[in-house]
């Protein structure tokens, strides 16, 4: 079989327009499946808070605790016997997982056991590493050092990666919020509550950050069923750990209190992230000369010096 120029053209935009369509379906499909995960996420927590859930809650169930996975309960007989049954209540560490997006009842205990096993699992490989490096040239005792830094690098590790991946999730937030600003200012001038503006921008942002999306539609599940619209603002602040949602809170909590227009309050707000946003990205502009510089001298210069001086060289020679 013989191809010839116009067959390879063709059948190379064949696949091409092959893929084009796969990765448009694949991407509707993504976006339908993450819709469909945060309004599950949704709709469990406004189950979670509801008057007969909570009551159900207080009361110790044998059933719900034999629902337990057996590995947690596991992992938390050994930190009992490890003594460290105050890490499990830590509120810092809650807040942290939270802020990395993991909420279930089991994280603590699986990040707790994770930096225990750490240790250990560090200590191992760094032993190891040195047990298997022949004509180790430095001093004995230099060897303890290598293994106890390898046990103290597994310890830091799960809380590096936590840290990371809450940085990661705040960034993405910070971009789409003063958008999200301007949408409940936008709903609410329109007469729409602070709890209907929240359930309306998690519809409309769903597709654009569906982090946001999730933690304002907690927010928007928490300020239907808590009694405390205060303690719902707080817990979204904790959640998203951003001073942005901070000064969202305040400003709501603010408002209610006081009773100034929310819609003013939140105009001010936006306006405000807004010019900080716009900040970040001259600051950004300003220093881009200064990173462009080593790359324009090994990249640009010799390719330039050549372009010009190369027709006359070779000139000369001839």
């Amino acid at each position: 079989m013989r191809f010839d120029v116009s067959s390879i053209i063709m059948w190379v935009l064949v696949g091409g327009a092959v893929v084009a369509v796969i990765a448009v379906g694949f991407t509707f499909l993504m976006r339908g499946r993450r819709a469909a995960r945060i309004q599950t996420v949704l709709s469990k927590r406004r189950g979670e808070l509801s008057k007969k859930q909570k009551e159900e809650l207080a009361k110790p169930s044998a059933i719900r605790q034999g629902q337990r996975k057996g590995y947690v309960e596991l992992l938390q007989k050994v930190l009992s016997g490890l003594k460290l049954q105050n890490y499990l209540s830590s509120k810092g560490i809650r807040e942290s997982l939270m802020q990395a997006g993991f909420r279930g009842r089991s994280t603590v205990i699986v990040y707790v056991a994770s930096r225990a096993m750490g240790i250990i699992a560090g200590f191992l490989v760094t032993l190891f590493v040195v047990n298997m490096w022949q004509n180790f040239p430095y001093p004995a005792f230099l060897k303890l050092v290598i293994i106890g830094a390898g046990g103290v690098a597994g310890f830091y590790l799960p809380k590096v990666f936590l840290v990371n991946l809450a940085q990661k999730r705040q960034k993405e937030m910070s971009q789409t919020f003063p958008d999200v600003l301007d949408l409940m200012v936008i709903c609410v001038e329109a007469g729409l509550g602070v709890e209907s503006a929240f359930a309306r921008v998690t519809e409309e942002i769903m597709d654009s950050s569906p982090i946001l999306a999730q933690e304002l539609g907690l927010t928007s599940a928490e300020l239907t069923y808590l009694s405390d619209r205060r303690q719902a603002y707080e817990n979204f602040v904790s959640r998203t750990g951003m001073p942005a949602a901070k000064s969202l809170a305040t400003a709501l909590i603010q408002s209610e209190k006081y009773g100034t227009p929310v819609g003013v309050a939140l105009k001010v707000l936006s306006q405000e992230k807004r010019d900080e946003r716009m900040s970040a990205a001259e600051k950004k502009a300003a220093a881009l000369p200064a990173k462009l510089s080593v790359p324009m001298i090994i990249f640009f210069l010799p390719l330039l010096f050549s372009v010009v001086i190369g027709p006359a060289f070779i000139q000369i020679n001839m």
